[in-house]
């Protein structure tokens, strides 16, 4: 074959192949076809990308995780250096009831074990999920966020007054500034947010059934809560009462 005579049709299997043909370049009439199971560019970079999904949102998970779990440690240190306790006292359980503080206890370690269950992530975990859709679960990311910086206000509105447990410091003095200029127990709005995020940014049926009982476990704690401030403060605390909403402004 000799350049500019038209050689026959061929069908090539690659573009190369179609311009030069043993070293002879050949006219742009031949045809390309693409073999079969050929797949575009775009799509073989998609495939290789390891960022799907269920991916990002586990960073999203930890993100939130990690951000909660520093904070505590953060103002749980003030508390300490300020003089005051943060493990409960023999009151604070009787206060808050002998099988309720069990109860909490159990899922504290429940939630570390399947902290570490999701951290492995083994392949049955699949059966337990929940389909949100994508942008609800984004949703529950803001949110998260959202849940932690309130918490953090609350957090440093609270100061040394602040305690997980049932109990108040010898000194104690009723905190209404900040977030408690309108809601009573913003910490626990904070911490709902925050249960609600974990449920949807995961979207695992564990977390959500860890985010409802750990809700209910707050609303049944809230009026212990409310009988002691009431024991401490009087009919100061009953007028705060009147101003202010429970979890949300009035």
């Amino acid at each position: 074959m000799t350049v500019g005579i038209r050689p026959p049709n061929r069908v090539y299997t690659t573009p190369r192949q179609c311009l030069f043909r043993q070293g002879v370049q050949v006219p742009p009439h031949c045809h390309y076809r693409k073999p079969l199971g050929h797949f575009s560019t775009s799509t073989s970079v998609k495939e290789d990308n390891p960022m799907t999904t269920g991916s990002v949102f586990r960073v999203a998970f930890w993100v939130l995780f990690v951000g909660v779990f520093a904070m505590r440690i953060y103002f749980a240190l003030r508390v300490r250096q300020a003089g005051e306790r943060v493990m409960p006292d023999r009151q604070a359980i009787e206060r808050e009831g002998r099988a309720m503080f069990a109860v909490r206890v159990l899922m504290f370690f429940l939630l570390l074990a399947w902290l570490a269950l999701y951290a492995i992530n083994p392949p049955w975990m699949g059966v337990l999920s929940v389909p949100f859709p994508v942008w609800l679960r984004w949703v529950g990311f803001v949110l998260g966020l959202a849940s932690l910086g309130f918490w953090a206000w609350t957090q440093v509105a609270l100061g040394k007054e602040w305690s997980p447990q049932l109990q108040l410091r010898e000194e104690h003095h009723l905190v209404t500034t900040g977030p408690y200029a309108r809601i009573r127990h913003p910490l626990y709005t904070a911490m709902i947010g925050y249960g609600i995020s974990l449920a949807l940014v995961t979207s695992n049926w564990v977390f959500v059934v860890l985010a409802a009982a750990a809700i209910a476990g707050l609303f049944a704690r809230v009026p212990k809560e409310e009988q002691m401030m009431i024991k401490e403060f009087g009919e100061e605390y009953k007028a705060y009462m009147q101003r202010t909403g429970r979890f949300f402004p009035i």
